[in-house]
């Protein structure tokens, strides 16, 4: 057999898999394949008939203005979607470098997840405005939600936001710098008919003033920041400790922090107390290991 014929065999294997397992969770989205064979490094996601296509080019292929044509034609003779969504995700230099906006055709359809509804665009940037690898933790927040005062920063599109909604949180408040992202966070709540208030501001700058108590907060910041709006460059491996440490000084007695990070080279700093690391329990079965880490923080 050839390799095309056994990244073939396991990309309709795992669909026929995971396309009946979402089936069962009533999930409009979920991933498919997750780089499963080193010869075929794709993550692809199924998204309501439509399949977001990343490529994850190996050193060797990084000139290439695109993916393979036999890998990508073999993906929409496989999987059948409406369209595939292809996007690069070659490697930025640290620090200095983020990905940008790819398109703008604005064009948005809405997902179901857990009985939720969530406006994702497919094709105007890299990430679609949900991400799948947290569903778990989502569903933790909304089972543990009700009656408290949850927080969310850096909040992109309000997704725990609305999961804390639903689990009937007495208040509801996100913060992310961006107006775009605040906006589509006010459009998932809606979506949805529930509420809350959204916050567009510098998140560090923010945490700076006197704010809380919060009894459930989320905590899910980029890897870096360089936007102009920010007061000052982040870093989440070099600044961390100092970000739970003044996230956690806002929870109430008994209150709850879920801290989680993309970044792939992390490590906690080792004078960081109280952390229960609930990766790789917090991944759902559609992602394989590496994807994300997660902690739980618990106040006294």
């Amino acid at each position: 057999m050839t390799q095309v014929a056994a990244f073939e065999n396991r990309l309709a294997k795992n669909w026929r898999h995971f396309s009946r397992w979402a089936q069962r969770r009533e999930l409009d989205a979920f991933r498919v394949y997750d780089r499963d064979m080193p010869e075929f490094p794709w993550a692809i996601d199924w998204y309501a008939g439509e399949v977001v296509a990343s490529w994850f080019p190996s050193r060797r292929d990084r000139e290439r203005d695109e993916a393979p044509r036999e890998q990508r034609e073999l993906i929409d003779r496989v999987l059948r979607p409406g369209a595939v969504h292809l996007k690069v995700r070659a490697p930025k230099a640290w620090g200095l470098e983020q990905y940008q906006r790819e398109a703008r055709t604005e064009q948005t359809r809405v997902v179901r997840e857990n009985g939720l509804q969530f406006e994702v665009n497919l094709a105007d940037y890299l990430d679609t405005g949900l991400f799948l690898d947290h569903r778990d933790t989502r569903a933790r927040v909304r089972s543990e939600a009700k009656g408290k005062r949850f927080l969310n920063l850096f909040a992109y599109t309000g997704a725990f936001s609305v999961y804390a909604a639903a689990g009937g949180a007495a208040q509801n408040t996100s913060v992310d710098l961006s107006g775009h992202y605040c906006d589509w966070a006010k459009r998932n709540l809606k979506l949805n008919g529930l509420s809350g208030t959204v916050i567009s501001a510098d998140v560090l700058g923010w945490l700076e003033t006197d704010r809380g108590p919060f009894d459930l907060i989320v905590l899910d910041p980029p890897s870096f920041s360089t936007s102009k709006k920010m007061e000052r460059r982040f870093e989440v491996q070099r600044d961390h400790r100092w970000l739970l440490e003044r996230v956690r000084a806002l929870l109430a007695p008994g209150g709850t922090l879920y801290f989680s990070t993309n970044f792939r080279d992390f490590e906690l700093d080792a004078r960081v107390e109280g952390a229960t690391e609930l990766t790789p329990r917090s991944l759902p079965e559609d992602f394989r290991p590496g994807i994300h880490r997660a902690w739980r923080f618990t106040s006294l």
